[in-house]
């Protein structure tokens, strides 16, 4: 329960960074969603793509944890999607048209398709490794450069797209709704390969 409220936790901060960008989707939003990952690391809150590159697949002994590994991040994910659908739910209230931006970018998300969609996301997963590690050796300025990189280079952040997803109005959701089945999945896994870049190719040191 610890870990679902925490997740929940960092769910909310992100949808309320994401609001922020909806209702500009300019350089001054993207810097502005900086706050939600900020709120992550200083409140130590547990996000899918701040802890893909740190969880670990082994145990001190040297086994193997793989699924308890995977249980373990899609714990977090669910908890974060919750977070994203309180807040999409309290932006149908604002006199601010959210829904239409948040229906662009799932626009562009489908129209480039799942596989290209996959393969950017993994660019965030790489952006964020690497901004949440300088900002536990408290060099948070780099969460101000990275987390406007990837928005600007179109990388798909999956909890963010969590919530401009749920944003976006009921009707032209449920139109593709199978769309995105297929099309989410592979930006979660995309970010995870992103994430965990740094371990596949870099020494272990």
């Amino acid at each position: 329960m610890k870990t679902l409220r925490s997740s929940i936790l960092s769910g909310v901060a992100v949808a309320i960074a994401g609001w922020g960008y909806l209702a500009t989707t300019n350089i001054i939003g993207a810097v502005l969603f900086s706050f939600g990952l900020l709120t992550v690391v200083q409140y130590k809150l547990r996000l899918y793509t701040g802890t893909a590159g740190f969880v670990e697949f082994r145990t001190p002994e040297g086994r193997l944890r793989i699924l308890p590994a995977i249980g373990e991040l899609l714990h977090i994910l669910v908890g974060n999607i919750l977070g994203c659908l309180l807040v999409a739910l309290l932006s149908r209230l604002s006199p601010i048209d959210l829904g239409s931006s948040a229906q662009q970018i799932l626009e562009g998300r489908l129209a480039i398709g799942p596989l290209r969609a996959g393969l950017l996301s993994i660019g965030c997963g790489f952006i964020m490794t690497t901004v949440v590690t300088g900002a536990r050796q408290g060099k948070p300025l780099i969460l101000l450069l990275g987390v406007p990189l990837f928005i600007i280079c179109g990388f798909p952040h999956c909890v963010a797209d969590a919530f401009y997803y749920l944003a976006v109005p009921t009707d032209f959701t449920f139109a593709h709704i199978c769309d995105l089945l297929i099309l989410y999945p592979s930006l979660v896994v995309g970010n995870f390969i992103g994430c965990n870049f740094y371990r596949f190719v870099a020494p272990k040191d």
